[in-house]
């Protein structure tokens, strides 16, 4: 083989990415059809990621992380510490190409390719917008993304983030494993379920290279007209505090072979005013009526003392609460004193997406920038505050051009960039990334197919589920003797436990799955109109419809809440009544058949009518009055 002058020797060693600490060594990594060039200096095999045929000490993994941080830190121009302050979307190709567009439609085909991004926006940090159901394809792109980051200047890898895939949906083209809502999690409240849940995720995203999860969301969710109550545990600080302890044990654990956790909402996100999300121009803004403002920072404190690796502050005002009346991102009260000062927080700070920018959504229709309380200022001066206060990254931003300017313009200083740049190298180094991104696309299958993770998935959707009501012990019900009438179900599942029937007035029992009722504040927001806003019950219509059903014949209903639901009627006249947490079908069929039990608690109040709700305080849990059904109830099947 050929020598170089400067004694280093270039070898070719394929790479991979398995759960091992032979991470940090990758000549011992195995990945089929990818290869990176390593150099070897006295005997130790590195990655040259910046060409220059030695051994920097940001590429030696002997080296202290710290050592390392301030070597590459060096080396970077401010354009490139620019790009990485950003974190954005992109969309998975189906040719599995960096800058492909192949299965690609609609909006997520708009977007700048991830080849885009890192070539002229020096971006290293991207969140997955639409990917394919194939996620072998992801595993792909995945490795062909870190070797063109192979390519940049200094090499350094990119970090891949992701919202919660784990969670049953049922219009989600999904290759991970699905298990109940959080919510679910918080009826069942078991601590060693959540950390196998956990558990099961961060093998997942390992397996096709996500290492930053955009949750867990500890928000207490104590205004039950809140659209995001689906993200979180529970209206109660102990229960949540409790259970994100294990989440954040299982999912992030040692971060060379797990993902970092950047924990959401901070300072708590739960009391919206009449439940109308920040996200939107409509909010109107967080209340505490109650003065509980420090109630809802309980969860973050066991988040910390689990040493969450990045922290989300939410979008809303915390109206009253602070020296100014401006968003989470922009509060220098929520992210100095409170947050780095008083919490002596040093984790990466990444705000919520859109704080800078508004965004076209079609004809007369524009999603401001949620840059409440400072909407005067511009894109600059935005940048500029968030900074200030004390954030290292801006979520759904694509903006590096405008940090450079401000510190050309000696309005932020390098130094203070430095300071972020340094926790999000840091955060780098200690997942690995620089060692070894690349992922083993041949065992990608095998993991995301796992026969006992998709066993537990289904037990957490069962057993979460929630009962009710049970008049004359009618649950379980006897499987494959029942003429059944079912809505809202597959006819096909149910076929497998009693004979389906077309007509109610011929059935032993009706079977009936229903939603919690929201209704669309904003139609002209196609993203405003897939919240769940506004009212819990059931109106006109179809309330009567319902009502029709289960006076004709005995029925059993399951009602799906992803908010708390206002039902006394539909509970009054029902034989029983289950809720679920996100639940197939078929889960839903093992309960009620008697295959599985039901086991949950109620994770919030159920209140008795809208009067309740709009009486209720937005920041003080459990105050409903006279709730149908209290925290914490939950029956059991007689056997």
């Amino acid at each position: 083989m050929k020598r170089f002058t400067i004694g280093l020797l270039a070898i070719i060693l394929l790479t991979g990415c398995k759960e091992s600490n032979d991470r940090q060594n990758p000549s011992k990594d195995v990945l089929k059809n990818k290869t990176q060039v390593l150099y070897q200096n006295g005997g130790k095999a590195f990655r040259d990621l910046n060409k220059n045929k030695k051994l920097d000490i940001y590429e030696d993994s002997g080296q202290p992380v710290e050592a390392r941080v301030e070597d590459l830190l060096s080396q970077m121009s401010i354009e490139e510490k620019a790009g990485m302050m950003f974190i954005n979307g992109v969309p998975v190709s189906t040719d599995a190409a960096p800058d492909g567009k192949e299965g690609l439609q609609g909006f997520v085909a708009s977007l700048p390719s991830i080849t885009e991004n890192m070539a002229i926006r020096k971006m290293t940090h991207f969140n997955l917008w639409d990917i394919p159901a194939d996620l072998s394809i992801l595993a792909r792109w995945y490795n062909n993304v870190q070797q063109e980051a192979e390519m940049t200047r200094l090499g350094i890898p990119v970090t891949i983030a992701s919202d919660p895939r784990h969670h049953y949906n049922p219009g989600a083209a999904n290759g991970f494993t699905q298990f109940c809502e959080m919510p679910g999690f918080g009826a069942i409240g078991d601590e060693a379920l959540v950390e196998q849940f956990a558990d099961i995720v961060r093998k997942e995203y390992l397996a096709v290279g996500i290492r930053e999860a955009l949750h867990p969301q500890i928000d207490l969710v104590t205004e039950p007209r809140w659209a995001r109550i689906n993200g979180s545990f529970s209206e109660d600080a102990a229960l949540t505090s409790r259970l994100v302890k294990p989440y954040i044990q299982g999912l992030q654990g040692a971060l060379s072979n797990g993902i970092a956790c950047i924990t959401k909402h901070f300072p708590g996100a739960g009391p919206q005013n009449e439940g109308l999300d920040s996200d939107f121009s409509f909010h109107k803004g967080q209340i505490y009526p109650g003065d509980n403002f420090d109630y809802h920072l309980i969860p973050f404190e066991a988040a910390f003392e689990s040493k969450t690796a990045g922290i989300m502050p939410y979008y809303g005002v915390p109206t009253d609460q602070t020296e100014e009346n401006v968003a989470m991102g922009y509060n220098k009260t929520i992210i100095t004193t409170l947050l780095r000062e008083k919490y002596k927080y040093d984790g990466v700070i990444c705000t919520n997406w859109g704080l800078i920018t508004d965004i076209p959504m079609g004809p007369n229709v524009v999603w401001e920038a949620r840059a409440w309380g400072v909407e005067h200022l511009n894109a600059s001066e935005r940048a500029q505050r968030i900074i200030e206060v004390g954030c290292d990254q801006f979520g759904g931003e694509s903006r590096p051009e405008l940090v450079v300017e401000l510190v050309a313009e000696g309005k932020l200083s390098e130094a203070r960039i430095d300071q972020s740049i340094r926790r999000l190298l840091r955060q780098k180094f200690e997942l690995g990334l620089f060692d070894n991104p690349f992922v083993d696309e041949a065992a990608a299958n095998e993991i995301l197919n796992s026969e006992s993770s998709k066993a537990l998935g289904e037990k957490t959707q069962q057993i979460s589920m929630t009962l009710l009501k049970n008049s004359q012990s009618t649950l379980p019900l006897a499987q494959n003797k029942l003429k059944v009438y079912i809505e809202n179900m597959d006819s096909t599942v149910v076929a497998e436990y009693a004979q389906v029937i077309n007509s109610p007035e011929a059935a032993d029992f009706a079977i009936i799955r229903l939603n919690t009722p929201w209704y669309p504040v904003d139609t002209r927001n196609f993203i405003a109109a897939s919240f769940h806003h506004g009212d819990l019950d059931f109106k006109a219509d179809e309330k009567a419809k319902i009502l029709k059903l289960l006076k004709t014949v005995p029925t059993i209903v399951d009602i799906y809440l992803d908010r708390p639901a206002v039902i006394p009627e539909i509970v009054q006249l029902s034989e029983a009544v289950i809720a679920d947490f996100g639940a197939s079908d078929r889960s839903v069929c093992e309960v009620l058949f008697g295959n599985a039990a039901p086991h949950g608690k109620l994770p919030f109040e159920l209140p008795s009518s809208m009067d309740a709700v709009k009486g209720q305080k937005a920041d003080v849990p459990y105050d409903s009055e006279n709730p149908l059904f209290a925290f914490g109830f939950g029956l059991q099947y007689d056997r």
